[in-house]
């Protein structure tokens, strides 16, 4: 019996820092060069473009490479919701995952492993259905001007 595959909150200072990242993109549709956006986030600019690349896997970016090249935002921001952005991040295991896989294939095991299944999916539903409600833009818009 193969088991079935499930997300939970991980990686979240990725999450994190894709946040901030769309956040401080959305005010302009300029392109973002990835040491900018590292500079203003005082993150490293390869961990920023490893992050920005899952974004513009799943179309929420568009990027340019080269010299001229840099980052910005494919969609509105008013249509990208946080649930997007943590579905597309969604690459390690997690706790969920974690549960599922410390089951065995004995008849405990498996009785396990079927509870586990089920508060995972409620979990997960939970937070998607949390982060469904927010907006890059209704991050961006609660932001007070930053002066430096």
């Amino acid at each position: 019996m193969k088991k079935a595959k499930h997300t939970c909150p991980s990686n979240s200072k990725a999450f994190g820092l894709a946040l901030q990242a769309l956040v401080f993109m959305s005010d302009s549709p300029n392109r973002y060069p990835s040491t900018n956006i590292a500079d203003h986030l005082c993150s490293e600019a390869t961990l920023i473009r490893r992050i920005l690349a899952k974004l513009a896997q799943e179309n929420i970016l568009e990027v340019r490479e080269g010299r001229d090249g840099g980052y910005w935002m494919k969609a509105a921001p008013e249509s990208v919701t946080l649930a997007d952005i943590y579905q597309a991040l969604q690459t390690d295991i997690s706790l969920c995952e974690g549960m599922l896989e410390s089951t065995g294939e004995h008849a405990f095991g498996l009785q396990m492993h079927d509870m586990f299944s089920d508060i995972s999916d409620e979990i997960n539903n939970s937070v998607l259905n949390i982060l469904q409600k927010y907006t890059i833009a209704d991050m961006a818009n609660k932001m007070n001007p930053v002066t430096e």
